[in-house]
């Protein structure tokens, strides 16, 4: 009878690990998913890509950049133009926090090598980039740039 309720003990310990660590895997497959899709953002940023913002932004999106908000319109508009030239970047240290099933903040460091309109652009930052989930889909809802010191 010992050994049995040992045993029945085990498998409830052993029960209670798989909610963890199923919701770490979930986490971090998210993160894998996310990181993805900004590093995606950042290739089409320098290829002038705005049909890939088109469907990469929500329809709601707001940024935050250091000439103040703008809309989905205009940033799939500025991506597709070619005022803005993008030599190099390169973004690291990826970080997601997780609000709920779906909405999601990745942030991250940024660097790139860019001018607009002739101008350089403030680097290295610091990003915020939320996203949420929308008919089983992740969008960019929100992005923000925060001047790094170097």
């Amino acid at each position: 009878m010992k050994k049995v309720a040992t045993i029945t003990l085990l498998i409830f310990f052993a029960a209670s690990l798989v909610p963890a660590q199923t919701k770490q895997t979930d986490k971090d497959a998210l993160k894998e998913l996310l990181v993805n899709l900004e590093k995606q953002s950042w290739v089409a940023w320098k290829n002038h890509d705005g049909k890939f913002f088109q469907g990469f932004l929500s329809d709601d999106h707001v940024e935050v950049g250091f000439g103040g908000l703008t809309n989905k319109a205009m940033v799939v508009a500025g991506v597709a133009s070619p005022a803005c030239t993008v030599k190099s970047y390169t973004v690291e240290k990826f970080e997601l926090t997780v609000f709920d099933a779906s909405t999601a903040l990745l942030t991250y460091h940024a660097a790139q090598d860019t001018a607009c309109n002739g101008n350089p652009v403030p680097s290295p930052v610091w990003v915020s980039s939320l996203y949420v989930r929308r008919n089983d889909r992740w969008l960019n809802a929100l992005y923000q740039q925060t001047r790094a010191s170097k």
